[in-house]
């Protein structure tokens, strides 16, 4: 079990990635996250399906963690034509045929999503929520989520008879409004 928070719930996911052949001379796997496992134990690249040269594999098992003060976000995110879970993945350098992807993150939250994406250090996988875990998530916001109103910030009221500010300098007597610097008499001089 993963860390516990106050005001969170999670699950464990497993998190499915499948290797396909590339489609260029300069890559030769094409590696995409295909699913998660709802309750999935714990495994590191357990081969899960195998047809011709495309693999998939059980990469790794995490928590999805939901926590109260996001659910702004999980609410966005149910709101999707299809609800999603995002993996966070980051490419590190290894042998040719072994898997090239640490799986950082599993998060339902597209705001913290948008934040590994924003990085460029690591590629987020946009996967189906599966219906378990789509119905967790809905039970969570529900719970939890409280809509907050949308209050307009007004502004100062300016009264447009006064002299102007921030007009130029206020120590120069001057016509227009072009910024001139005062200048220093050089020394010795008479002021």
């Amino acid at each position: 079990m993963g860390i516990v928070y106050p005001n969170s719930q999670s699950v464990k996911l497993g998190v499915v990635l499948r290797r396909s052949p590339g489609v260029t001379a300069w890559v030769r796997w094409a590696w995409k996250a295909t699913a998660v496992l709802p309750g999935a134990p714990q495994a590191s690249w357990k081969i899960l399906r195998q047809e011709g040269d495309v693999t998939e594999y059980h990469a790794s098992t995490h928590d999805l963690t939901l926590y109260v003060s996001d659910t702004e976000a999980y609410a966005h995110e149910l709101q999707a034509e299809q609800p999603s879970v995002y993996v966070v993945l980051r490419p590190i350098e290894v042998e040719a045929d072994a898997a090239p992807w640490n799986i950082l993150h599993v998060t339902a939250s597209p705001y913290e999503a948008q934040d590994y994406c924003d990085s460029g250090e690591e590629t987020v996988e946009r996967v189906e929520m599966p219906a378990p875990v789509l119905a967790w998530v809905s039970e969570f916001v529900e719970q939890f989520h409280v809509e907050e109103e949308f209050v307009k910030r007004r502004r100062d009221r300016l009264d447009v008879d006064r002299k102007d500010h921030g007009i130029g300098d206020a120590r120069i007597s001057q016509v227009s409004d072009v910024y001139r610097a005062p200048t220093v008499p050089p020394r010795g001089a008479p002021e």
